[in-house]
């Protein structure tokens, strides 16, 4: 009798062991709403599926971004026009210069040097107006940076003395 005690108790501990094994195996396995995922998957499979995703998002994006700069560059077109004179600004246009290029303006042209050096270029007295501080600035002078200047009579410009010279100008110029 004792030896049958012995067995039941082995058999039961084995019972209970066998149940504790499957409930730990169904629970690593996953269910369809909260699976397991291996290391392999995420390398192979999903690391795949996010560069995809990742892939379509920049190019929607580049996308969205080039219309946007189309837009842009057709208003700036349709803002200044080329004439026989030159060119005509009616806002605020970068200009790049190199040294010893000259840009002559026509009256009302304004201009702004914000990169390099440049001077007045003019046959006359005055030569350009500065509108920052009410001042004139005549041939060969320098202008200063940020500094508003006005092109009230013809034959007036500025010549780029630096290696390069960026210019805000609105107006209408030629580049020489």
């Amino acid at each position: 009798m004792k030896k049958n005690r012995w067995l039941q108790r082995v058999t039961g501990l084995l019972l209970i062991t066998l149940a504790l094994i499957a409930t730990v195996s169904a629970a690593a396995v996953g269910t369809t709403e909260d699976p397991l995922v291996s290391l392999s998957y995420l390398q192979k499979t999903f690391l795949g599926q996010v560069m995809a995703d990742v892939e379509a998002m920049l190019t929607q994006r580049d996308e969205v971004l080039t219309a946007a700069l189309d837009e842009k560059i057709a208003a700036a077109a349709e803002n200044q026009k080329e004439t026989p004179e030159g060119i005509t600004n009616r806002t605020f246009t970068v200009v790049t210069m190199s040294k010893g290029q000259t840009l002559m303006g026509e009256i009302g042209c304004e201009i702004m040097l914000r990169v390099g050096t440049a001077s007045c270029v003019s046959s006359s007295k005055p030569g350009l107006i500065d509108q920052t501080d009410a001042s004139i600035l005549n041939h060969g002078e320098a202008l200063v940076k940020n500094h508003l200047y006005m092109m009230t009579i013809e034959d007036r410009g500025v010549e780029a003395t630096a290696g390069t010279v960026k210019l805000l100008v609105r107006g209408t110029y030629t580049l020489q």
